[in-house]
């Protein structure tokens, strides 16, 4: 018994598996363009597919993916070497999107930018532990940091303590390691984020002595149990503290 022909004008199996091919290349240009470079393996895969013309689109692929990687990189540069004036703004913006407008507050005078951290906003009472609430403002403060650093000439970080009862003055030993402690604790967290040179920040620490409101009140002594982030800009004219005060209490 005769088997029967195969009928004539079907599509030919040939056509079916270049039509595969084709879109598999597709396929691998797509996750190609949102992946990261690698010429040695991409030029491996388009051999493996043995196709006509597979190996000029892969290096061309390969020389705008390089292309878009350098010009990302350029961006990158630009968006972390802002001007240090940009950072007041950037600080005010973050401190509303995290939402802590009534526990922070930003000023900027020539030359330098102050943040004050009221209260309880990294520390519990009589604690050192900086709490994880803490941790996140920082995390929004180093992002905001990084765009300046390489304008800025230092960083102080300055721990305050509030005199508890009106009539009599804190151990003085509790006191001062309380606030060095403090300041100290988030010195050591800016400086694990890597957005700054180690040599560029300062921890510093007054306890109960310098005090922005009378501790004869209980909102009084809130208020002078802070945290407070001194950055002053490359080259600035030097002031001491009781200058910058000035300038950023002075309304207060």
């Amino acid at each position: 018994m005769k088997r029967k022909k195969a009928p004539e004008g079907g599509a030919s199996w040939m056509d079916t598996y270049g039509d595969m091919v084709t879109l598999l290349l597709c396929f691998f240009v797509l996750l190609y363009s949102i992946s990261s470079v690698d010429e040695v393996k991409w030029k491996a895969l388009v051999k493996s597919l043995n196709a006509g013309d597979e190996q000029e689109i892969a290096e061309m692929v390969i020389e705008k993916s390089k292309e878009t990687v350098a010009n990302n990189g350029e961006d990158e540069k630009y968006k972390e070497d802002m001007n240090f004036d940009e950072l007041y703004k950037l600080l005010k913006q973050s401190v509303k999107e995290i939402g802590i407008e009534d526990q922070a507050e930003v000023s900027k005078g020539d030359g330098f930018t102050f943040i004050s951290f009221r209260d309880k906003i990294f520390f519990d009472g009589d604690s050192s532990y900086l709490k994880k609430e803490g941790e996140k403002v920082l995390d929004a403060f180093a992002k905001v940091l990084k765009k300046v650093s390489s304008h800025v000439e230092e960083i102080q970080v300055i721990g305050h303590t509030s005199q508890g009862d009106p009539n009599t003055p804190n151990n003085v030993r509790i006191d001062r390691t309380l606030s060095a402690l403090r300041s100290m604790e988030v010195t050591v967290y800016l400086q694990e984020k890597n957005v700054i040179s180690p040599d560029k920040l300062v921890s510093v620490s007054y306890g109960q002595f310098r005090p922005i409101a009378s501790v004869k009140t209980k909102d009084g002594r809130a208020k002078n149990r802070r945290v407070e982030i001194l950055i002053t800009e490359n080259n600035a004219v030097a002031k001491n503290l009781e200058q910058y005060y000035e300038e950023v209490y002075k309304e207060k």
